[in-house]
């Protein structure tokens, strides 16, 4: 238990160090603390010492990643950290993971005072923290689909209005909530800075990676080369895409019990071997010494994998 919590705390510090270099990094014309600072005398003390650490911190990991920024693994990560909208570099991820990995470890060994605890979080904090990005990354996809409808309407009667496409998607960037007026804003600012209008829309697809809005780039792509009523075809595919979403809700409610067996049959094990490890050692101890204890407890594993992965192929059906 006390392992378990030296671990949590060293995750949540990791937390609240990418959660805090986000708020400084966020441009101030969003910020809500210091729209507010206009209108709301605020003791701005205490925050400003705050950031003024965590910008000292920032520069020093800025520092130390500057040898890792060149690497192919880096570059990947950076565009993986943009789907997740982290706003840092593969590099300051990097070394971010390789602190807190240090970190985790020399707790859980100071906590406990055994040296097997060191690799376990060593290696165990890292793969928790690519889990989390991959998890912001589905999570920030699925609130883009769940916007796009409302995008594609608000731009279709911008486009009745006289708005030109690219003026439709500055509106969507200064109306809309994020993560849909982040990636507008995004692709403005390219546009802006000299990309074509189509190369920003693509690598605005890349980095959502939505079935639905390819759709879209694909109409708009389209229509910029032979013409057509881009306003009508994008109200047929926000209807389109807004049946897709109900129906995906309606599959998710009648799926709900087998993709929950599903994460039963794969932590409920784990959980009762925890308990009996606790409670009943000795007994546990067959499944490490023993050789058929290890055979047993590896094809235990494999046969729940396995498990785990048929069941999630059963209730994932493609819309």
């Amino acid at each position: 238990m006390i392992v378990l919590i030296a671990a949590i705390g060293a995750i949540c510090t990791f937390f609240f160090v990418i959660f805090t270099l986000m708020f400084i990094r966020r441009s101030r014309s969003t910020d809500l603390f210091h729209r507010l600072r206009r209108h709301v005398k605020i003791d701005t003390g205490r925050f400003k010492k705050t950031e003024d650490i965590v910008v000292r911190i920032y520069k020093h990991i800025k520092r130390v990643s500057k040898p890792l920024a060149d690497l192919n693994i880096t570059k990947k990560l950076d565009f993986t950290l943009k789907q997740a909208g982290i706003p840092i570099f593969g590099a300051e991820f990097i070394i971010i993971m390789i602190i807190c990995a240090i970190a985790g470890a020399l707790s859980a060994y100071i906590v406990t005072l055994n040296v097997s605890a060191i690799p376990l979080f060593g290696l165990g904090i890292p793969v928790a923290l690519v889990l989390w990005v991959k998890l912001r990354i589905n999570r920030r996809r699925k609130a883009f689909t769940e916007q796009l409808g409302d995008c594609l309407t608000t731009v279709a009667n911008a486009l009745r209005a006289g708005y030109s496409f690219q003026q439709a998607m500055d509106v969507v960037a200064k109306e809309m909530e994020p993560p849909i007026s982040t990636e507008f804003e995004r692709v403005a600012t390219d546009v802006a800075m000299g990309v074509a209008l189509e190369n920003a829309l693509e690598q605005m697809n890349k980095r959502v990676g939505s079935p639905d809005f390819d759709l879209v780039v694909t109409a708009v792509l389209i229509q910029r080369e032979i013409g057509g009523n881009l306003a009508q075809i994008l109200d047929t595919i926000s209807y389109t895409i807004a049946e897709r979403i109900r129906m995906k809700r309606e599959i998710g409610a009648l799926t709900a019990q087998g993709r929950f067996s599903a994460w039963v049959l794969i932590f409920l094990p784990f959980i009762v071997a925890a308990f009996c490890w606790f409670f009943n050692h000795e007994q546990m101890q067959i499944f490490i010494t023993e050789e058929w204890g290890r055979i047993a407890l590896g094809v235990a594993v494999v046969m729940e994998l396995i498990g785990f992965v048929v069941i999630q192929k059963i209730v994932d059906i493609e819309v």
